[in-house]
């Protein structure tokens, strides 16, 4: 169904099912990018 964990965490987060304390662990675990949580947020990542 999700062709990456961008895409996958992209998804959760419109559903609601994960928060930015959550996708900010995720950059943390470098398994998404600062870039990336922006376009998914909408928000700067602030480490």
């Amino acid at each position: 169904m999700f062709n990456s964990d961008f895409e996958r965490l992209s998804y959760y987060y419109e559903k609601k099912w994960v928060s930015d304390v959550q996708l900010r662990l995720y950059v943390q675990f470098g398994v998404i990018s600062a870039s990336e949580f922006k376009v998914i947020t909408g928000k700067e990542y602030k480490g």
